[in-house]
């Protein structure tokens, strides 16, 4: 099963980011993702970008997982 956390490329090395997932950096290569700069929203699968996310839809994912970690801590 594959979770679809965005996460926000905060470093771009060659064809490497380092995405930021609520502090957590990871390296994820995107090579098959076009355009990607730092401060874009990204899925990543199996350590490759996958996609680009727009900003607002990665923040209203991201608010969903707060909600659904802090539920499941109750």
């Amino acid at each position: 099963m594959c979770l679809a956390i965005p996460g926000k490329v905060v470093e771009i090395r060659g064809n490497t980011a380092i995405v930021d997932y609520n502090g957590i950096r990871k390296e994820a290569r995107i090579d098959f993702v076009k355009d990607v700069r730092v401060g874009d929203y990204v899925i990543v699968h199996t350590g490759f970008a996958i996609e680009k996310i727009d900003e607002d839809e990665a923040i209203k994912s991201l608010k969903a997982w707060d909600e659904v970690l802090r539920d499941e801590n109750e």
